[in-house]
């Protein structure tokens, strides 16, 4: 299954005509993800099928995941306000030391409800052990964790997303992500072992995705699917 990050309108749209099964709204590509506007979502789902997921990036900066009291009030304030056309939602807090913040985390979680909330790569970033990360990140509700396994790309962590996900899969959907295209894509699914990647398809310059790039990922994991679904038949 393939989530595209998109970071306009134009972007999801495209993503969503090429074959996108989940779209991660965001703005500002250089920042990592930011909080997107209302007109951008309301564009988007004017324009592709209402069937199709949408989750929300909540972040109101760009760099660390410690965040003022008066910005997560703005974390409060958006997540009610896209809630109705929302399909779920992407943040993570972490405290001071680093660690992820269950309370603040868990109150996101539930003035979301009933959307899912993904915990975003912040559990890349975390100062005490993944394990123990992922441990409250399950504690706070959330229903998946989008990661990079530490690494700079998915590429790097990969032994540790597929730590993770032996360990914990069963509680939470490790979705992988962290430079994923088409060339590496195979690689990386199968050696995380997870059902889910996260992808922002860009192969030029700017923060449009790239259509094409979008169909060959797709391409890609459609063939992997198939290879899979032989093997098992031939076990049977």
């Amino acid at each position: 299954m393939l989530e595209i990050a998109a970071f306009t309108p134009s972007s999801a749209i495209l993503a969503s005509h090429s074959g996108a099964d989940r779209i991660e709204l965001c703005a500002s590509y250089s920042s990592g993800g930011l909080t997107p506007s209302m007109s951008s979502l309301l564009t988007i789902r004017s324009n592709v099928p209402s069937s199709l997921p949408i989750n929300i990036m909540i972040r109101p900066r760009a760099g660390n995941f410690r965040y003022s009291t008066a910005e997560f009030e703005a974390m409060r304030h958006d997540i009610a306000l896209f809630a109705p056309l929302a399909s779920g939602f992407v943040f993570g807090i972490l405290d001071k030391a680093g660690k992820v913040d269950v309370a603040r985390n868990s109150e996101l979680v539930d003035i979301a409800a009933p959307l899912p909330c993904t915990f975003h790569r912040a559990v890349d970033e975390v100062s005490c052990d993944v394990e123990e990360a992922v441990e409250s990140v399950i504690a706070c509700g959330f229903k998946s964790i989008l990661t990079s396994g530490g690494g700079k790309s998915a590429e790097e962590g990969l032994e540790k997303v597929r730590m993770m996900q032996e360990k914990f899969g069963s509680r939470v959907s490790l979705i992988v992500g962290g430079g994923v295209r088409s060339g590496n894509v195979d690689r990386i699914k199968s050696g995380a072992g997870v059902e889910w990647v996260h992808s922002a398809a860009i192969t030029g310059e700017g923060e449009e995705v790239d259509g094409d790039e979008v169909r060959r990922i797709q391409e890609v994991l459609g063939k992997g699917t198939k290879e899979e679904n032989g093997d098992q038949e031939m076990a049977g």
